[in-house]
């Protein structure tokens, strides 16, 4: 009996340990910034682009605004979170067509990635999200009434944050998840130790407004149900599904851009 008692004090400490070292390293996991490599200052002209240093309490936090090619004021703009293995460097060419559609373009940056000061968490992401989102709605020719929060991956974690304490006309959430806490099971730890809880699905359920999702049905990093949570849980929620892993989505970017333009288009914001 003694001997049980023992095996099994060790385990509860074994797992105790674990936790507490998931706990300490789970910021290293979710924001793996320390991967990626700096890229030096780009030739912000040659992108189109406007840098903004966004002056947070932690810090300059960048990004980059891309003006529409032609529209009539005031114009709709949209606000993008990339993912977490990712810098806004990545985005101008991408997204771009954004601005031919006459939409302006604010790419935020996340803390302590890239060049910008701080660390990421969830409330210095809010409040660099939340400070972006002032700025824009602040900027002459923008439509504060027809604002489109679009995230990828970790930056539909960004946006739903931000949908939460500022209005917007419609969410688009790409490869998103349910929330952080919905992984912890993988890890075989408690909720209760996530430090960035990153809420989408309530958030989802609390917002009036349109929801886009779009996930790819062999996602291996996000899985496809945690798209059909967040398509279930919106009010006035649309899904589309892509043959596609996470990495990989969209697989037709002429297609999506076919997908994307419709959504606008039908809830008002073209």
């Amino acid at each position: 009996m003694k001997g049980l008692v023992k095996i099994l004090a060790g385990a509860v400490c074994i797992y105790a340990a674990y936790c507490v070292l998931l706990f300490l390293v789970q910021r290293q996991v979710i924001f793996p910034r320390y991967l990626i490599p700096t890229p030096p200052a780009p030739d912000y002209n040659a992108l189109g682009v406007e840098p903004l240093w966004l002056e947070t309490s932690f810090g300059k936090v960048e990004a980059w605004y891309l003006p529409p090619k032609s529209a009539k004021e005031p114009y709709p703009a949209v606000i993008f979170g990339h993912g977490n293995g990712e810098l806004i460097d990545y985005w101008p060419r991408e997204l771009g067509r954004f601005a031919s559609m006459g939409v302006g373009l604010l790419l935020v940056e996340y803390p302590g990635y890239g060049r910008s000061a701080g660390s990421p968490s969830q409330a210095s992401i809010s409040e660099t999200f939340t400070l972006a989102y002032d700025k824009l709605v602040a900027r002459k020719g923008v439509d504060p009434a027809r604002i489109l929060l679009f995230g990828r991956s970790l930056g539909g974690g960004a946006v739903c944050d931000l949908a939460l304490k500022r209005p917007s006309a419609a969410i688009i959430l790409m490869s998103a998840f349910k929330s952080v806490q919905g992984f912890a099971v993988r890890y075989l730890a408690p909720a209760l130790l996530i430090r960035d809880p990153f809420d989408n699905l309530a958030a989802v359920r609390r917002y009036g407004g349109p929801v886009l999702v779009i996930h790819g049905n062999a996602d291996e990093v996000v899985p496809f149900e945690h798209g059909q949570a967040l398509h279930a849980a919106a009010r006035n929620g649309k899904m589309i599904v892509y043959e596609a892993g996470h990495n990989d989505c969209p697989p037709d970017w002429a297609g999506f851009w076919r997908d994307v333009e419709g959504f606008l288009r039908a809830v008002g914001l073209l």
